[in-house]
């Protein structure tokens, strides 16, 4: 099961930082989001999109994640010669993430 299948994200920026705040499609998935998506795991998945460190914020009562990516944007939207300065595909890349079984699965 990917990501996309539970949840949906937006992004932001703001110089070389983005964000990308993820919001689970039925909010008794929140509690497995929180488990499951941690910075560290995020950070390996984004791989080389993001040079430094990733920081998650919960924000339980809108039942979202908050991802704030460090050094992902290329030096910022000025001055970046990626073709997303803005980061957008960052969330799609995100809401890739395997997440392993279906949240129907017990275990």
């Amino acid at each position: 099961m990917r990501l996309h299948e539970v949840a949906h994200c937006r992004a932001g920026d703001k110089g070389d930082t983005s964000t990308l705040s993820v919001f689970p499609l039925d909010d008794a998935d929140y509690d497995r989001l929180r488990q499951e998506l941690t910075a560290d795991r995020v950070r390996a998945h984004l791989g080389d999109q993001v040079r430094g460190e990733v920081v998650r914020y919960e924000l339980p009562l809108l039942k979202a994640l908050q991802f704030v990516c460090h050094q992902a944007l290329g030096g910022g939207v000025t001055t970046s010669l990626a073709l997303d300065t803005h980061g957008k595909t960052l969330s799609s890349r995100l809401l890739a993430l395997d997440l392993g079984s279906s949240r129907h699965d017990p275990t």
